[in-house]
């Protein structure tokens, strides 16, 4: 047990994305973790592939929150939070900040990401989550068109118990505080107030500057129209941008 939750190593899987789903669909209780040394499959966010090397994080993460599916995004941003956490408590004094919504960022290198596959029910009630962590520890695999970085040699074992410990606690804030302490939380680790970034959404690129998070953890800009909240793209900051 780490922090309440379970946690299951295996040398290598498909994907440990794939393995908790099928696990979910049979009725595996929230808790559940499983990490892979190894993936030959592993899968990022818009259809990537994920780079999994031995030595780096591989990691899924299932819950069952009684909610209903608009609250997804409020436990990705959670999982956000504890990942920052866990980052600083292996790497203290390196700077991290969240990328909209759910990347870990040093500099403009990508250290980090999440996976989020959800369930609903036929009410639209979240049936089971799954967050699937990845984290350049050892090794920082080359991406096209993007910077990356790593952690350190850490071992994948002791990255996963950290991150999971602070999974528990936001959890744990959340079930006593609601969604506004992980708001604060995120905001706190994000990107500065002003600053300039691109909100890609499909061949439909959005500039402006960074305003916070609204009230459901949806990235508010200012533009050139006004201000707007937006729920769904992929954020490319512009630290060179002119002003808008």
């Amino acid at each position: 047990m780490t922090g309440g939750f379970r946690l299951q190593i295996h040398d290598s899987l498909t994907s440990t994305q794939t393995l908790l789903a099928e696990l979910a669909e049979r009725g595996e209780p929230a808790g559940l973790a499983i990490l892979a040394r190894r993936q030959s499959a592993g899968r990022g966010s818009s259809g990537r592939s994920w780079h999994s090397e031995a030595g780096n994080l591989h990691l899924s993460i299932l819950l069952r929150p009684e909610a209903p599916a608009r609250d997804i995004a409020g436990y990705a941003l959670l999982a956000a939070v504890a990942l920052h956490d866990a980052a600083a408590r292996h790497a203290p004094g390196r700077a991290f900040k969240l990328k909209w919504p759910n990347d870990l960022m040093e500099g403009e290198a990508k250290l980090a990401g999440i996976l989020s596959d959800a369930k609903l029910d036929d009410r639209g009630g979240i049936t089971h989550l799954i967050f699937g962590i990845g984290v350049n520890l050892a090794h920082a695999p080359e991406v096209a068109g993007r910077a990356v970085t790593a952690l350190g040699p850490i071992p994948p074992e002791a990255f996963a118990a950290t991150l999971l410990e602070r999974m528990a606690h936001w959890l744990e804030r959340r079930a006593h505080g609601g969604f506004a302490p992980i708001r604060a939380a995120w905001i706190e680790r994000g990107p500065e107030r002003g600053s300039h970034m691109t909100l890609r959404q499909g061949d439909n690129p959005v500039s402006g500057r960074y305003e916070g998070l609204a009230e459901d953890g949806g990235l508010m800009l200012a533009t050139a129209g006004g201000s707007h909240v937006f729920h769904a793209g992929e954020v490319m900051e512009r630290p060179d941008a002119s002003r808008d």
